[in-house]
């Protein structure tokens, strides 16, 4: 469990960072990074809602000002949100008992990140867009909205009671399970990803009103195959071809 990062961003109660970091404690995990908390991990409330046995948690808390540097180093994310509508939510959405199993085994490759938005907003599209995908936890719908630190202990509970059972089963591979080393990390998929978007604009693929769309699933389609170095070296190559044809390319305007 060593290998899974709690990331909150931009949270607003101090509270619910003790909490958070207690709950860490419980269920064997370690790192917590803040992307522009408002409130502080060293706050007087943080601390004692963290008790002693968890006050080491938000001491190292590191503290960045993107998304991006929090999930530096991992090889998959996800992020919780009850919204699900609309085009940058639906494509990558899973519920926690699905998701949990595929965070597990890319925990064998590398660091894993579970991201949790702000109190009063949650995750924004552009958040969820940068995330290997997004994970709804089965409540009413009659309220389906969590308190943040309550969402992180049901996250960590379910991530730690699939590694417990992954642990002790018995594991037959088969010819669909994943090399576990073979998952590239996040910055280097972020690198394929701006090299591919600048070149399926200069092949004029990426046009008009719906780019960021078309993109969108372009990239969570990619994400989701779990890439390896060597195949995110290969797309990055095809990527620089991409831009090189097109530097070279007299291209007639549409009348």
């Amino acid at each position: 469990m060593h290998a899974c990062r709690v990331v909150l961003v931009r949270t607003q109660n101090a509270g619910n960072l003790g909490s958070v970091a207690r709950a860490m404690r419980n269920f064997g995990v370690r790192e917590l990074v803040l992307v522009n908390p408002e409130a502080s991990p060293l706050d007087e409330q943080a601390v004692a809602l963290a008790t002693r046995h968890a006050s080491d948690i938000l001491e190292s808390a590191r503290v960045v000002t993107t998304l991006s540097e929090a999930l530096a180093g991992c090889v998959m994310s996800a992020g919780t949100s009850a919204r699900t509508g609309g085009l940058y939510r639906r494509q990558s959405v899973l519920s926690l008992p699905q998701a949990a199993p595929r965070l597990v085994e890319a925990m064998l490759a590398g660091p894993v990140a579970l991201v949790f938005g702000p109190e009063r907003t949650g995750l924004e599209n552009h958040e969820i867009t940068t995330l290997t995908w997004q994970v709804t936890i089965p409540t009413s719908d009659e309220y389906p909205v969590m308190n943040l630190a309550q969402a992180v202990v049901v996250c960590l509970w379910e991530l730690r009671r699939t590694w417990l059972n992954r642990d002790h089963a018995e594991r037959v591979p088969d010819a669909t399970s994943l090399a576990p080393t073979e998952i590239a990390s996040a910055e280097d998929q972020e690198r394929l990803f701006a090299h591919l978007r600048q070149a399926l604009t200069r092949i004029r693929y990426l046009r008009g009103g719906r780019a960021n769309a078309l993109f969108h699933g372009i990239r969570h389609l990619l994400a989701r195959a779990n890439p390896s170095p060597m195949e995110v070296r290969l797309l990055l190559g095809l990527a620089r071809q991409m831009e090189y044809v097109a530097q070279r390319t007299v291209w007639e305007e549409p009348e």
